[in-house]
């Protein structure tokens, strides 16, 4: 599979680097983009993981693009910002852990390597990153055979499936809206085992963000 990327995303990655050079920090993009760019879909919607501070990322990035301070959100609570520029949705996050207790889908997070960002998403095929950097190399970071899953149209989780739907019981939500909407694509029967045994733990989930899955 070929990562395919625009000229007006390569501009843009470059200059995220170049706002990143001066702290010295890494800075991958990750997730949805990477999967649907390798399926040949487009997506608006871009998230970047930093080694540094998310948030202050963004505000150089923000300020790099020209753009208001009113298209920069960020929610300190989470360490996370957003910036809408253009058509795209630019979601910037230091590299972290998630930890959850077992009546709530609100993690607590300590700052964490790339890999432990990788490994707390949803599924594999979701975990897929690349680094921004100078060479302009778009290599896959890998860590959990997601291009294989990609190619197999196979959805898994990183974890135990029980270990990931435990954390956050909207991932089950997830799965069964990924698998209806990319063509062609199942849920591994582990996960969907999981999903069965443990759906009675979406009542922890807010109406609001099931309401958000469904439609």
């Amino acid at each position: 599979m070929k990562l395919s990327i625009t000229d007006q995303e390569k501009k843009l990655f470059n200059m995220i680097r170049d706002a990143a050079k001066g702290s010295g920090e890494e800075v991958f993009v990750i997730g949805g983009f990477v999967r649907d760019r390798l399926l040949g879909i487009p997506c608006q919607d871009i998230d970047f993981v930093t080694t540094g501070d998310g948030p202050s990322l963004a505000e150089k990035v923000n300020a790099a693009l020209g753009n208001p301070e009113s298209d920069l959100s960020i929610f300190k609570t989470f360490g996370t910002a957003l910036i809408r520029y253009k058509d795209w949705d630019l979601e910037f996050v230091g590299a972290r852990k998630e930890s959850y207790s077992a009546d709530s889908r609100k993690p607590s997070v300590t700052k964490g390597s790339l890999k432990d960002d990788q490994l707390r998403r949803d599924f594999t095929i979701n975990a897929l990153a690349f680094a921004i950097n100078d060479e302009g190399d778009s290599t896959i970071i890998d860590p959990f055979h997601g291009l294989e899953d990609l190619k197999l149209k196979r959805i898994v989780t990183p974890l135990d499936p029980e270990k990931t739907f435990s954390d956050d019981p909207l991932r089950m939500m997830r799965a069964i809206r990924f698998a209806c909407q990319l063509d062609d694509f199942f849920i591994d029967s582990t996960t969907l085992s999981a999903i069965t045994q443990m759906h009675e733990r979406i009542q922890i989930v807010s109406m609001e963000r099931i309401t958000y899955e469904l439609n």
